[in-house]
This record gives structure tokens, sequence and C-alpha cells, in this order.
């Protein structure tokens, strides 16, 4: 494929807002992870036992009056990450050089507002919303799309990817197909998911969700943590002189293998890193780092390592950064592929927090060390329930 530029990048997490705040918590190994505080079953009863990664400010933060209609725990993170890191700059000169009209909005997420209309339900006034909740802007998967056109005053397409924990990788691989097809000129991608009820409790009711910080690839893992995180990138083609970071390459792959748990032989998985490295054109000993999906959970880290071992070479450095952030979801493609992209940019390659005891049934590929390096390409892997895989490579120009 042909590379496309990346003019700007910004992730905001439990670590904290912006690029700089994350590549410091990474460099000082310190957990954006606490103890739960977030969201009860009922009124009556205690928080769900488990770490989670929580923004803090949201409950506080103001949309400006123009975007009251969409005020929601997920547009307040999408709004707090769209002022990290001069992407608002970044939007406005592309529109200056493209018109808004030739730029798309393309985001994931995996629960948009959800929380929002979980109050509304929980708040039935003789079997209507509240005032407060009656905001049809909110109800609905498209919610953070629509927002973020009306944030950002773009008006190009608007899309809303929601495939589960692949969602907001799978937004490059689409801004890389609309851009190529000549469709638009650039692109904002990005994710943002939050916490809320049906994510916490439905995730422990599929008995995912670990009693204490998770630990990726540790010999002892036993489940995952989840987070909330937004982040947004700027795509567009690149030109000669180009001396920043690019999409070089995306795979996908959906091997359907089951409703909630990966393919045994990490078929999907196989072919989503392939894809991508066929993509950009270049061999898996070429990648420095790869950012693993590594979700803590028996299985899913098993089998991706499984994957990584029959792919790459022992050299290859790849650990998960979720001891950090928690799971984020729609959000973990772009905010992982901001990491990949500071590892890419400074050298400097994170190794895992929490986890201790390596699983000698993964291979050398995964590291639980930091390391520096100057590398010349990153890869990221989202995998999704339902075996809906995306593999993203980035490179410098």
């Amino acid at each position: 494929m042909a590379p496309l530029a990346i003019r700007a990048c910004t992730a905001t997490s439990a670590v904290g807002a912006g690029r700089e705040a994350l590549a410091q918590a990474l460099r000082d190994g310190r957990s954006g992870l606490r103890r739960n505080d977030f969201g009860n079953a009922s009124p009556d009863s205690a928080p769900l036992d488990c770490w989670i990664g929580r923004v803090d400010g949201l409950e506080t933060l103001a949309l400006p009056d123009t975007l009251k209609a969409w005020d929601s725990r997920n547009n307040r993170l999408a709004w707090l990450a769209l002022q990290q890191d001069g992407l608002r700059e970044a939007i406005d000169d592309a529109i200056e050089r493209f018109g808004a009209q030739r730029i798309a909005v393309i985001v994931g997420t995996s629960t948009s507002s959800i929380g929002s209309t979980e109050a509304a339900y929980a708040a039935l006034e003789d079997g209507d919303f509240a005032d407060e909740y009656a905001r049809p802007y909110v109800h609905t998967p498209h919610s953070l799309g629509e927002f973020v056109q009306q944030a950002t005053n773009l008006r190009g397409p608007c899309i809303t990817v929601a495939t589960a924990c692949s969602s907001s990788a799978k937004v490059f691989a689409q801004a890389a197909r609309m851009i190529d097809a000549g469709l638009v000129d650039a692109a904002l991608v990005g994710g943002v998911d939050t916490l809320c009820g049906s994510v916490l409790f439905g995730f422990n009711s599929l008995q995912l969700v670990a009693a204490e910080p998770c630990r990726p690839f540790d010999a002892t893992r036993n489940g995952l943590s989840l987070g909330e995180a937004g982040g947004f990138a700027l795509l567009e083609r690149a030109r000669d002189g180009d001396t920043g970071l690019q999409l070089r390459g995306y795979g996908e792959s959906s091997d359907a293998h089951h409703m909630s748990s990966p393919h045994p032989d990490g078929l999907g998985a196989r072919l989503a890193m392939r894809d991508a490295l066929a993509r950009a054109g270049i061999g898996a000993d070429e990648v420095g780092y790869l950012n693993l999906h590594g979700t803590a959970t028996p299985a899913n880290d098993a089998i991706e390592a499984a994957a990584v071992a029959a792919l790459f070479p022992e050299a290859l450095h790849a650990s998960s950064t979720k001891g950090w952030t928690g799971h984020t979801l729609g959000a973990a493609g772009i905010v992982e592929s901001t990491i990949a992209l500071i590892a890419l940019e400074r050298g400097e390659l994170p190794g895992m927090l929490g986890s201790t005891t390596p699983d000698p049934a993964c291979g050398p590929q995964i590291r639980f060390a930091p390391q520096r390096a100057d590398i010349r390409f990153a890869m990221n892997n989202s995998f999704g329930f339902g075996g809906n895989n995306c593999s993203l490579v980035f490179g410098r120009a």
C-alpha cells in the first residue's frame, strides 16, 4: 500500500491526557489501574471486586454549549482527547488545505454512550426518559462519530466502526482504503470507550475479569482489567520530503471460530499479521517492536504468543501494555497504536507491568523488561470477539 502520513496522534487513558503522559508512565513503570470505584449492579450493592483503568475528571468535564445535546461520559472523553497534542491545529490545517468535505471521520467504539442509556433506564419516569436523559443523539451506536464530526467541523464521510476490541485499529484500514479510492484526501481516525455497567458486569459474567491487576503473559495470569480511553490520529497521503511517522500496512481477518474465544490455533491472528507485513512490503525480521493484544486471559495470551512465535524471529521485542491502561476495548487499537508510534519515534520499547513469572509456553519474543533500541518498524495487534482481528504496521518516512 502507499504510505499514509500521520500528521498528528494522541491518546488519553488512565495514566493521563496526551502522548507525553503516556510515554512518561511507560518509562516510569507507573500504572493507571486502581481498585474498582465505578458503578454498582444496584444502588444498594458494592462495586465489582476488580481493578480498572479510570480517566479522572470526566464527571465534571463540561462540553461547550453547542455540543450539550451529545453530553455523555463517552463523548466527554472524546472531547478531552481532541484537545491534546496539537490535534485541533492539525485538523484545522487539513481543512484549510483539503476542505472539510474531503476529510473523513472514522472512529471505533464498542459501547458508545450506552452508560448514559443505562442511567436513563434506571431513572425512568412513568416509562419515559427523564428530561436530563432525553437526548436522542446520545442513545445510538453512532453517537461518537456524530459527536466528533460536530466537534471538529469535518464534513466528509462519517463512519463508526464497532467490531469489539479491534474497532479503533480497523479504522486505520478503513481510512487507507477510502484515501486510496480517492473518496477523501485525509481522515481523522480514532476510538473512545468508557466504563459502564454493561462492560464491567458483562465481562465478569464471561469469567474474564481478574480480582487483582492484570498480568499479561504471566504464568499465573487469570483475567483482564478493564479500562477506558480515547485517542485520535490524522492521516493523509504521504508527500515527498516527509520525515515523520507513517502507516505502512494493515491486515484484517475474521476467523469466526467462537462468539468470545479466539481460534485455538491462532488462525485469524496469523492471517492479520501476515497480511499487514505483506501490505507494508517488509519481512517479519524487520519489525522491531510489536504491541500485543495481550489481555491477560489464559487462552488469549497463549494463542497470540504461539501465533507470534510462528511468524517472527526470536529477536523481536513484543509486549502487552494493558498493565498500564487496562483493556480499553474499542479504544485499545488507537491507544496501543500510539504506544507503538512512541516506541518507533523514541526507541523506547516497553516491557510488561505487573507480570513477573514468564509462561514457559510463550516464545522468546514475549518480553517482560523494557529495552531501548532504534527500530525501523513497529506493529500493533488488536483482536476482538468473534475472531475479528486487525494488525497495523507503522514506519518512519
